[in-house]
């Protein structure tokens, strides 16, 4: 099949569909300007070993290391806009055709784009939690007041603040957790969008959704492990396939 063949397909499944679902990874976000983790010119992890920054050992022993990695990330995650196929899988769910989206990112562009029902596996940037007394609070100024003065930012009893995204070595929010393995099992089409389905326990998702007999699909640059099982694999641009798929389902 050809590209507009493929996205024809995948357009049928997800029109025709009792209960269509998307996982998304860092590959939907890419063409809106944030770097993802493994590309082989442009992830992060080739920059930086993961587990001396982004992992909760490290975290907890030198989390000035961790907030002087985090800080320029989080900056353009906050003035990064939805792209293509962000709003595209937001028109999806306001139309009824796409009942969830998983998403292994922390940077809000599907809630910036319009989109409801969010599972975010791996935490998000919006509030930070005390690691002495497990205090939670809004974690939007934590990341410039540590730029400003150099100071790790702490809680008023003294504890260390660590914004609740997942860290290497955490475990995902089991509520989350719980709620995306409900979709997995109960949907008939699951779209992977943009990752590279490497990291557990998320990568198990489709493979969830495979065994109870959904059809899955997979758009991206890389191959995947489930490339085999899936129904459609595209190779492409995810901000250039989804709004072509949405426009299909439309018609």
């Amino acid at each position: 099949m050809d590209l507009k063949q493929d996205i024809q397909r995948v357009a049928e499944l997800i029109r025709h569909a009792k209960h269509a679902v998307a996982l998304t990874g860092a590959g939907i976000s890419t063409p809106s300007g944030i770097p993802d983790f493994r590309s082989p010119s442009s992830g992060l992890w080739n920059l930086t070993d993961p587990m001396a920054v982004a992992s909760i050992w490290a975290f907890r022993t030198r989390p000035a290391a961790f907030y002087e990695w985090v800080h320029p990330l989080a900056q353009l995650m906050r003035v990064a806009k939805p792209n293509s196929a962000h709003l595209a899988l937001a028109q999806l769910e306001s139309a009824g055709f796409l009942q969830a989206v998983i998403t292994q990112n922390i940077d809000d562009l599907h809630q910036k784009a319009g989109s409801k029902r969010v599972l975010e596996v791996h935490g998000h940037l919006r509030e930070a939690t005390c690691l002495r007394c497990f205090t939670v609070i809004p974690a939007q100024d934590l990341f410039d007041q540590f730029i400003a003065d150099g100071l790790v930012p702490k809680c008023e009893c003294g504890g260390v603040l660590k914004p609740n995204t997942i860290l290497f070595g955490e475990i995902p929010p089991v509520d989350v957790m719980h709620e995306a393995e409900r979709h997995a099992r109960q949907c008939d089409v699951m779209l992977v969008a943009g990752s590279s389905l490497e990291v557990m326990p998320v990568c198990d998702l489709p493979f969830i959704a495979r065994r109870q007999g959904a059809q899955i699909v997979i758009v991206n640059f890389e191959p995947t492990q489930m490339d085999k099982e899936a129904a459609v694999v595209i190779h492409a641009d995810v901000a250039e396939v989804l709004p072509r798929v949405a426009s299909f389902i439309r018609r």
